[in-house]
């Protein structure tokens, strides 16, 4: 019987686990990392969501393009050479960046959006619930990578997690550090 790891990596074109975790990763640290800048420096949450979702598709679209012109660039270089590169359709990977991206960088973004149906936070609590979010996205992400590679579930997702909240406490400290001197 084939272990999990084995089904889906017979199974998975060339370059797509790297093209989902990548986007997902990028996707929940960039638009954390305008949350926590744009909460640091206590500007309204209105604020964060306008930012947020502008950086959420502007960044993702640029993701995805940038892997798609990565992977024909590789494949290009390696056909100039005559050497023998995988034929997949390398779009593919661009889409999956970009998709993975705003799905999973949209979790950040939940406590903001949900203010949007009337129910109210205070800002506090919404940039908490987005810390929780993000934590959980991250920790989810480095987790359900070993799936397909194989591994300790709880390693990978706190390596994940703890790379993530560098980023994000990076980025806060920016924000609170900008308001200070820009005020």
């Amino acid at each position: 019987m084939k272990k999990a790891s084995q089904f889906y990596t017979s199974r998975l074109a060339p370059g797509l686990l790297k093209a989902a975790v990548f986007g997902a990763n990028d996707g929940i640290i960039t638009t954390f990392a305008v949350v926590a800048g744009v909460a640091g420096a206590g500007l309204a949450p209105r604020i964060v969501l306008i930012m947020g979702v502008a950086n959420l598709f502007a960044d993702g679209i640029s993701m995805g393009v940038g892997d798609y012109l990565g992977e024909r660039s590789e494949a290009d270089l390696l056909k100039r050479e005559g050497r023998k590169y995988l034929r997949h359709s390398i779009w593919l990977t661009g889409l999956i960046t970009f998709i993975a991206f705003v799905i999973a960088g949209s979790l950040p973004l939940l406590p903001y959006l949900i203010a949007l149906l009337g129910i109210t936070f205070v800002a506090a609590d919404q940039l908490l619930i987005s810390c929780l979010a993000t934590a959980l996205a991250l920790f989810l992400v480095g987790s359900l990578r070993t799936i397909i590679t194989g591994g300790q579930w709880w390693r990978k997702g706190l390596e994940t997690l703890i790379i993530g909240a560098i980023a994000a406490t990076a980025a806060y400290f920016v924000g609170r550090m900008l308001e200070k001197l820009i005020t």
